[in-house]
């Protein structure tokens, strides 16, 4: 019975220390990225307006930041609830940031920064697509989030049509209170 009650303490312990072990080993990498941690400070609810370029210019929106996965990666929504609210997953890959963007076109670019992204402004660039038969398909492009202060955001979305720039939306939103 003795023998019986230590086997099962042992077990109980090194489940608890893989456990914990396994939990330092995935928080460094989303701690490493000064980028992921602006956008983790995003999390709550933005509300703002378009300001230029997109087919909606002055329409009134709204974003929604979660922080999710253990702290690995942050939510935008979109135009929650509405007929073309948009999903964007943004998450530390290396030393760069990396985006998922499941867009009302239907098509989900992925884009990457390069380098250092511990600025007042992180830039994705277009790396590759899912449901985008070719680049030449209209698909967003690239995307500027721009840290004004605490809480202002700016998001500078440019679209691609026919393979060169077709237009960009511009949103400019503010922490809501």
């Amino acid at each position: 019975m003795r023998v019986g009650t230590i086997l099962a303490s042992l077990v109980l312990l090194s489940a608890v220390a893989w456990s914990a072990a396994d939990e330092k080993k995935a928080r460094p990498a989303a701690e490493k990225s000064p980028g992921l941690e602006k956008f983790k400070q995003l999390a709550g609810e933005w509300v703002g307006k378009e300001t230029g370029g997109g087919q909606g210019g002055g329409q009134e929106v709204r974003a929604i930041y979660k922080v999710t996965s253990a702290g690995s990666a942050v939510v935008e929504t979109l135009l929650p609830g509405g007929e073309h609210e948009m999903v964007t997953v943004i998450h530390a890959d290396g030393d760069d940031l990396a985006l998922t963007h499941y867009c009302a076109l239907g098509n989900q670019p992925h884009m990457k920064t390069k380098g250092k992204t511990d600025g007042d402004k992180i830039a994705f660039k277009f790396a590759s697509a899912s449901n985008l038969k070719s680049e030449k398909e209209m698909h967003m492009h690239d995307v500027t989030y721009t840290f004004v202060n605490k809480d202002t955001l700016k998001a500078e979305w440019t679209h691609y049509d026919d393979g060169k720039p077709a237009g960009t939306a511009v949103f400019e939103l503010k922490r809501k209170k």
